[in-house]
């Protein structure tokens, strides 16, 4: 299970971002976005940094926690 820090995220909009972004990678990702905390877990066979980058260039700022 990936954890990471996503900071831009507001809206029900980004979560579908952030979770396309994510299933971009490993359609089968299991993602869980709380927009309260800032975070997106991510159960996935990709590995954070393909994660990370792929939320970047969603348009958020991420880094693994």
């Amino acid at each position: 299970m990936l954890r990471l820090k996503v900071e831009g995220m507001g809206c029900g909009h980004c979560v579908g971002a952030v979770t396309r972004a994510v299933q971009a990678l490993d359609p089968a990702a299991e993602v869980r976005v709380d927009l309260q905390a800032g975070t997106v877990e991510a159960q996935t066979r990709a590995d954070a940094a393909a994660v990370s980058r792929a939320i970047t260039a969603a348009g958020y700022s991420a880094q693994a926690v």
